[in-house]
């Protein structure tokens, strides 16, 4: 019993690990916007805007990369949690936990990732409308 637990300790190390990279992706993204708005706003030049336009996606599909990694140490954290096996592998394997729903290309629109990274864009546009096109 104490080698599951153990186990289990390192899937949800991982886990932790990619919650926290998503947390800092999307920090890192707001502040990199907020800091070329006020570039924008100070200079008068379309150009970092433009500059925002290219800075989300990235970011957008690196926080939907992690999103979807870590859902798939989830899996194995319920399975490991859930097996009755006296010998304990430590395998961190999550190959086998591979479903469509959890592929980084849907974890793109999950709540979680495309309220924020999609906020930013439309933010993002709004700004570029007022800014520079409503006079």
């Amino acid at each position: 019993m104490e080698a599951k637990i153990k186990h289990l300790e390192f899937i949800q190390a991982v886990i932790t690990r990619l919650n926290t990279n998503s947390f800092a992706i999307k920090g890192w993204a707001i502040t990199l916007i907020a800091s070329l708005f006020a570039l924008a706003a100070a200079n008068a030049n379309v150009k970092f805007i433009y500059a925002i336009f290219v800075i989300i996606p990235p970011f957008w599909i690196l926080d939907g990369f992690y999103l979807s990694t870590e859902k798939k140490f989830r899996g194995l954290y319920n399975q490991v949690r859930n097996v009755n096996h006296t010998v304990i592998d430590f395998s961190m394997d999550i190959s086998e936990f591979k479903k469509p729903e959890d592929s980084w290309r849907r974890c793109l629109f999950a709540s979680t990732v495309w309220i924020v990274h999609g906020g930013l864009l439309m933010i993002t546009l709004l700004a570029t409308y007022i800014l520079f096109w409503s006079e």
